[in-house]
């Protein structure tokens, strides 16, 4: 098979790339495989395993020469390993508001973030702190592309994301099933850590060196901040993302757990 065949089998299919990602990707079999390309060049133990689990799931894999994976992931940062799948298919908010994971919601929005590792790497933590799906919006934001699903190291696979045609009008429509949304933004004068968490809400964050827009914004029942210590006026919005996630567990976890008994005062 030519590089060119190659290439306009992918034109209606998605390509994934990277050890993580089409590990993940083959465990959750969320969707169907074409086939999984491995680098002729690259031999290793990670890479065996992902062609041992292909064998095992009865998917294709074909040996290529590294320089097909570059030109068809459009980067040399493949790990030696490309998947080409069925094209994604966007969850709709209704499911991601009935599909909680915990005893309470637990919802990210996006409102405009550009950057795909900026994407990818709130997927992960995302994912890592129990959160029931991303919402984002279909304009003006990156989707889930295949550098978003190496960056989120395969997260994207098994959380879901909506794609929504208004954010103001998923805000609205999370707010009216009792879901309360914080939003997090510089200007607040709320420190993040002081609102209860222990409840359905939403976590909205806003675009990269923008924030919020002032309709999403007006819209958020809470509008807290990360304090600043330094001369940077603010974090990168995955980073400030992963602080207020793991505010969330914490909060959740040290309300369910009990108090350890203190050991026997020592003579």
């Amino acid at each position: 098979m030519t590089d060119e065949t190659c290439k306009d089998e992918t034109l209606k299919m998605d390509v994934i790339y990277g050890i993580h990602a089409v590990s993940e990707a083959l465990k959750s079999r969320a969707r169907a495989f074409d086939h999984v390309a491995i680098a002729r060049e690259r031999h290793d133990s990670r890479l065996q395993k992902i062609i041992d689990a292909c064998r095992a799931e009865g998917v294709t894999v074909r040996f290529v020469p590294r320089a097909n994976l570059d030109r068809l992931a459009k980067t040399s940062g493949h790990q030696g390993v490309m998947a080409v799948m069925a094209a994604r298919q966007y969850s709709e908010l209704e499911s991601l508001l009935q599909g909680r994971r915990g005893p309470h919601s637990f919802l990210v929005l996006l409102d405009g973030v550009e950057d795909p590792h900026n994407l990818g790497a709130i997927i992960r933590t995302a994912d890592a702190t129990g959160a029931d799906g991303i919402v984002i919006p279909e304009r003006r934001a990156v989707g889930v592309t295949a550098t978003v699903a190496k960056v989120s190291a395969g997260a994207v696979e098994h959380l879901p994301v909506a794609r929504v045609t208004n954010l103001g009008r998923a805000l609205e429509e999370i707010k009216s099933r009792n879901i309360w949304t914080v939003g997090l933004d510089e200007r607040a004068s709320q420190l993040y850590h002081e609102i209860d968490y222990r409840v359905d809400c939403a976590l909205v964050l806003g675009a990269e060196g923008k924030g919020l827009h002032e309709q999403i914004r007006k819209k958020c029942d809470y509008l807290v901040k990360i304090p600043m210590m330094g001369a940077a006026p603010s974090l990168n919005v995955s980073v400030a993302a992963g602080v207020v996630m793991y505010e969330i567990v914490r909060q959740r976890q040290s309300a369910t757990s009990q108090p350890k008994d203190l050991p026997a005062e020592l003579d």
